[in-house]
């Protein structure tokens, strides 16, 4: 019996963790969009980042909406990419449950 448990215990913990992750929907401000090319080089950027799964960019708002997985990234990683490309951002609203 203690052996199926031990057996069992990992089987659980591998089954449970997709619960424990959540598809989060941000909408982050960008800086230094000054021209239309700009959104698409943001977009692309943000697409690159394991776990997004939708990117939505606005030049006029100076704004990226964008769906993630948070059990593969954060917010941080993704404000990262931004700033490491030329386009500092920060959050600027969190959406309830994706």
């Amino acid at each position: 019996m203690k052996r199926r448990c031990l057996i069992l215990l990992p089987l659980l913990t591998l089954s449970a963790n997709p619960a424990l992750s959540a598809e989060r929907t941000v909408t982050l401000a960008v800086e230094n969009m000054t021209c239309v090319s700009c959104p698409y080089i943001v977009r692309k950027t943000l697409a690159a980042v394991p776990g997004v799964s939708d990117v939505r960019v606005s030049y006029e708002d100076g704004s990226a909406v964008v769906t993630f997985d948070d059990a593969n990234t954060t917010v941080d990683a993704l404000t990262e990419a931004t700033a490491r490309r030329g386009y500092p951002s920060q959050i600027r609203m969190e959406q309830e449950g994706g």
